[in-house]
């Protein structure tokens, strides 16, 4: 009987050599700015009904996913044994799990309904002179709501296209004439699709930025803009500043996407991307902030110092 059994899911592929080394000052900063990542999901649980216990038992297969992926990519043999050195998960509990279907965590496709109506805000051909989505004959050819489900998928009838947008509430019919009433997609009855949406934008998000911290790959984009000092009038208009930075770079972006999947489909392109783009506010000194720092650096809460007014904007790209 083998000792130590091999994990066969594990496959070696060619990924940017990791910069840093486990060590326990490395383990310390990981930890001590995890736990201000961590604050704002914690609060998401506990609205969502989630304990600790049931997060933490939720950690050991995503634990052991990275572990696999760190030992085949590093080209060492991927064993239960390497497994629970490695992530810490107890051998009993990595043999249990060794059997389980892995994780699922890849960004979804777009829904249909998601892609027409994408393409419809940002196609030139289905905009009017002032920029906004036209409103389209609901059938025929040339320039239809018909058509432009056509352009994207003959499997699935425009019908039924139009019914899920309809449900959404994100367009409306008149006179045979479908029209937009919204300008994204957010479908607010949807809340899975909502979460599923949300937790692929912050994971790429933080990807991105610890590929930046730990390995030799080209640096991503992964930067922002912090001011403090702000009332909340001038907050408010930082934030339309930034919608409308958004939708312009929105535009361009996605019109240069579709140029590109088109030009690449032939060679059969592998790689994916994300571009996204968040704005966020609160109260400088909150009590939340403070507690997690404080947690994580293992204090114990002071008072706090006279905060000086600022502006930064983070540089982690050259």
């Amino acid at each position: 009987m083998k000792r130590d059994a091999v994990d066969k899911r594990a496959t070696t592929t060619a990924g940017p050599k990791v910069a840093v080394q486990p060590s326990a000052e490395h383990a310390a900063l990981a930890l001590r700015e995890a736990a201000a990542v961590m604050a704002p999901l914690a609060r998401w649980l506990l609205r969502s009904g989630v304990s600790y216990p049931a997060f933490a038992e939720m950690l050991k297969p995503v634990f052991l996913e990275a572990a696999r992926g760190e030992l085949a990519q590093s080209g060492a043999a991927v064993t239960q044994s390497a497994l629970s050195v490695l992530s810490g998960v107890h051998r009993k509990d990595v043999r249990t799990l060794a059997t389980a279907p892995p994780l699922a965590h890849a960004a979804p496709r777009p829904s249909l309904p998601s892609q027409v109506f994408t393409k419809w805000l940002t196609d030139a051909r289905y905009r009017g002179p002032d920029g906004q989505p036209r409103a389209l004959p609901r059938n025929g050819g040339g320039r239809s709501f018909e058509a432009l489900c056509r352009t994207l998928s003959s499997d699935v009838h425009p019908r039924t296209v139009l019914d899920e947008l309809l449900r959404l509430g994100l367009v409306q019919v008149d006179d045979d004439r479908v029209a937009v009433l919204a300008n994204s997609f957010l479908p607010v009855a949807q809340l899975d699709e909502i979460t599923s949406l949300v937790s692929a934008n912050v994971a790429d998000h933080i990807a991105a930025a610890v590929s930046n911290l730990t390995t030799d790959a080209p640096k991503s984009l992964e930067q922002s803009v912090f001011a403090d000092g702000l009332t909340a009038d001038s907050v408010a208009l930082l934030h339309h500043t930034a919608r409308d930075l958004w939708q312009k770079a929105f535009e361009t972006l996605v019109t240069q996407a579709q140029q590109r999947v088109e030009l690449d489909a032939e060679p059969g392109g592998e790689m994916r991307m994300r571009f996204g783009v968040y704005f966020f506010s609160e109260p400088a000194a909150t009590p939340a902030a403070t507690v997690a720092t404080n947690a994580a650096a293992k204090h114990t809460p002071t008072k706090a110092k006279p905060k000086r007014r600022r502006t930064a904007t983070s540089r982690r790209t050259p």
